[in-house]
């Protein structure tokens, strides 16, 4: 290796080993984080490949010993980055100026040097190397500049080299980073820029993705989230495939723990892969089917990345005096299995924003949908389509118009800045559309897969990302109201305020409202949106496979359960992911978790449900809770949710998920419960395992002092405790102005079960609708001295505020 001790202003090359943070000035962001990361955390495991920087000095050399910099300022002295024409004629002039100019030979032979050195390091005489642009302002706080100027892979030889770097310099000067400085208020002249020279991992032959250490979407902290699609890492970058997405919870994984609580798989429809032609040095490639179907990574080199993520995280976050968090690019070299990082920036959107401003977009109506795919950020916009297949179209575009197109790169950067809203047919949550969308604070849906062919231009659309991971796309254009709290003005209050969680997507920025954790998790939300079978269908999937009757269900399974061949493992995945999802978000407060609460005919609706399901009359009153838990005909399938349960609290680590029993007639059937958690690993006292039931049926309260016996506390549930005080069917309209949870008769059924639970020192909260209704119920609740009332999210301040001033009221105090 090449080693230099003066001063590194003066320095053409700059070796990973010689560089560090602090050294943007002179190599740009990407390479002084390569050279921080390269000196600083390969002891501690992370794998970087070797490289070395053309400094910002030798950027400027060029510019001085060919004389161009004059020439250039005279092209850009009437530029104008709204006019897109403009911009493209004084670009491409620009970048040609710099192309035409020599590099000087003394600059050359050093290059030449520094690469056969690394040829050397790695024991070839003509190593494959990535050739990357680095600007001198590039990943600054409130600026990324990722994706700016030019990349170039499969690098092979000193003249393919020195063409990539005459490329890559001239690069500076796309018009997307033209466009892009102007909106930064950057000149042009006082940024240079560094060129990084790093050994190629052969991903090609493997895989390769992005990884952030928090999520993308709402700013929660406490996760790492990463993508992951075979080949080379530009398609995912770029948008140009859907990759597998996981998520992984840092705190429990750095306490020795595997939680891994999401994995969904992505098609994944095309490779990037290394070519022969020095022209065309890669190429993509159709990805079979069968790989399509499978997870690109192992468990296990997930959880090796995540650990990577947090480590650099933590080593940013220390240097920098403050939270860091940090977006990274890794490989897997398909030759020798190894893992590794090759960039690493810090994130600009998130840990920009003020925490304290909770700011909601709330969609006031609906119409038809147009399409779906997922939903960037969390805001709403509308406008007219303007649909637009090819890049060099895009001088068609008007402010305000919502760009419709199958994938966007960041030559398209000059038109997204105008854009209401983005709506494209390819790409995930770490796509180039979903990174520049989430900084220009604009709505985008990702994925759609048929956009450009459903949408139309002149259509007049609304794209909402306001309803969870799901991004919708509507017709015409619709109302929506923008909600926001300063959330250091929200009271605390001595009553325990914990949410209702239904989606495990929408977790983690619900998290963000002042809580005391979930007073109620529905298993049924997680079934029906993630899994969608029944679970006898797919403990028994090779039997009913046999009849050719049940073809339709069979093929129905198999396309939901790919890359599953053990159904039953299915089901316990995904059922402990999103119960992980809703666990993480909250931990380490309590999240209490109802076991499956489906009726005959919710369950039945499920795929293959018909098969296992009796016909109820009446099944709001039938066959539900914990009556089926025990029974022979449906004990198999419960125990699958005792198997979810206990990997996320022993695998995952989540010790903070507490365990509800719904429609528990009697305390024999609550002991029957007990009893078949515990034959199944689910131990009642366990590390910490509360176990509580549902307070919903009259018999609960009136014997509410042995139901005390064997449960740990109350959650009552306002919704069938109304239904059957006042013996009527809820589903029912003919009887539904009768239903009122605020009758005497329940509220004297409440009033006695708190009793009885405080004078037994058992816990006893409310996950019913009633106080999310109606605050004088909240009121009343508070009077009774409840422990704590579980609230839909979008009812919690406003309901927070009530308590507090009622607590005020009876003299107490937090």
């Amino acid at each position: 290796m090449i080693k230099i001790t003066d001063d590194k202003n003066d320095k053409l090359i700059l070796w990973f080993d010689q560089l560090g943070i602090e050294d943007v000035p002179f190599v740009g962001g990407k390479n002084a984080s390569l050279g921080e990361m390269y000196r600083n955390l390969t002891d501690k495991g992370v794998k970087i490949p070797n490289g070395f920087a053309i400094t910002a000095k030798a950027y400027h050399y060029i510019l001085e010993k060919a004389g161009i910099k004059d020439k250039i300022k005279e092209i850009l002295s009437d530029l104008n980055t709204t006019d897109m024409e403009n911009l493209m004629v004084r670009g491409k002039k620009v970048r040609d100026t710099i192309l035409k100019a020599e590099i000087p030979e003394d600059l050359k032979k050093e290059i030449i040097e520094s690469y056969t050195s690394l040829c050397k390091h790695y024991g070839t005489d003509e190593t494959d190397v990535a050739v990357r642009s680095s600007a001198t302002a590039e990943d600054l706080p409130d600026a990324s500049f990722a994706g700016q100027q030019e990349t170039f892979l499969n690098i092979r030889g000193p003249e393919e080299l020195i063409i990539a770097c005459k490329k890559c310099f001239a690069s500076l000067f796309t018009n997307r980073a033209i466009s892009y400085r102007v909106d930064k208020d950057f000149d042009h002249f006082s940024i240079g820029l560094s060129i990084g020279v790093q050994k190629m991992v052969r991903s090609d032959k493997a895989t390769s993705g992005v990884m952030f250490s928090i999520d993308t979407e709402s700013g929660f902290e406490n996760v790492v989230f990463i993508t992951a699609a075979y080949g080379l890492g530009e398609n995912v970058v770029q948008g140009a495939v859907n990759p597998d997405e996981y998520y992984v919870f840092k705190p429990t994984l750095k306490e020795g723990k595997k939680p891994i609580i999401k994995k969904s798989i992505g098609s994944k429809m095309i490779k990037m892969v290394y070519t022969k032609d020095s022209a065309h040095p890669t190429k993509n490639i159709p990805v079979t089917l069968e790989d399509q179907r499978q997870f690109a990574i192992s468990e296990d080199e997930i959880l090796t990345l995540a650990k990577w993520a947090c480590t650099i995280e933590d080593h940013y976050s220390e240097k920098a005096g403050h939270f860091k968090p940090m977006d990274m690019e890794w490989a897997k070299d398909g030759e020798t299995g190894d893992l590794f990082i090759v960039q690493a920036r810090p994130e600009t959107v998130h840990s920009q924003k003020n925490h304290n401003i909770l700011q909601t977009y709330v969609l006031k109506e609906t119409s038809a949908v147009i399409t779906e795919g997922e939903s960037i950020g969390a805001k709403i916009g509308s406008g007219i389509a303007n649909v637009i297949k090819d890049v060099h179209d895009i001088g068609k575009f008007k402010k305000g118009e919502v760009l419709v197109t199958d994938m966007t790169d960041p030559d398209w950067e000059p038109i997204m800045k105008i854009a209401s809203a983005i709506v494209t047919n390819r790409g995930g949550r770490t796509c180039h559309a979903a990174i520049i969308s989430r900084e220009l604070g604009i709505p985008c849906v990702v994925g759609c897969g048929d956009a450009t062919e459903k949408i139309k231009s002149g259509k007049v659309l609304t794209v909402s990302c306001a309803s969870g991971s799901s991004g919708i796309v509507y017709d015409g254009k619709l109302k929506f109201d923008v909600e926001e709290v300063n959330l250091e003005s929200v009271p605390r209050t001595k009553t325990l305020i914990m949410t209702n969680i239904g989606t495990p997507e929408q977790a983690f920025e619900q998290s963000m409202v002042p809580n005391d954790g979930v007073g109620l998790a529905r298993e049924e939300f997680i079934i029906n949106s993630h899994i969608k079978i029944h679970p006898l269908a797919l403990i028994k999937y090779n039997e009913i496979k046999k009849d050719p009757k049940n073809a339709e269900v069979i093929k129905q399974i198999d396309e939901i359960t790919v890359g599953y061949a053990d159904k039953r493992q299915f089901y316990i995945d995904k059922l402990a992911q999103g119960i992980g999802m809703i666990a993480a978000a909250f931990y380490p407060k309590p999240a209490i978790v109802r076991l499956s609460d489906f009726k005959s005919n919710e369950y039945a609706n499920l795929i293959g449900g018909k098969l296992f399901e009796p016909v109820e009359d009446n099944p709001m009153i039938g066959w539900r809770g914990a009556s089926r838990y025990y029974d022979d005909k449906y004990k198999e399938a419960f125990l699958l949710e005792a198997e979810a349960i206990k990997k996320v609290r022993n695998e995952f680590g989540l010790v903070n998920v507490k365990i509800m029993v719904p429609f528990c007639r009697t305390v024999e059937e609550g002991n029957k419960v007990i009893e078949i958690l515990a034959e199944n690993g689910v131990v009642k006292g366990d590390k910490g395992l509360e176990l509580y039931v549902m307070c919903e049926i009259p018999a609960n309260v009136i014997l509410a002092d042995q139901f005390c016996d064997i449960f740990d506390g109350f959650s009552i549930g306002s919704n069938d405790l109304t239904q059957l005080t006042l013996g009527l069917d809820r589903d029912s309209n003919l009887v539904a102005h009768i239903y009122d949870e605020r009758n005497e008769a329940v509220k004297r059924l409440i009033r006695s079960v708190i009793k009885t639970a405080k004078e037994r020192g058992k816990k006893i909260g409310i996950c019913g609708q009633a106080p999310s209704d109606f605050p004088d119920f909240a009121e009343f609740l508070v009077e009774e001295g409840i422990d704590s009332i579980s609230l839909n999210p979008d009812t919690i301040i406003k309901t927070r505020i009530k308590i507090f001033e009622k607590e005020q009221a009876l003299g107490r105090c937090n």
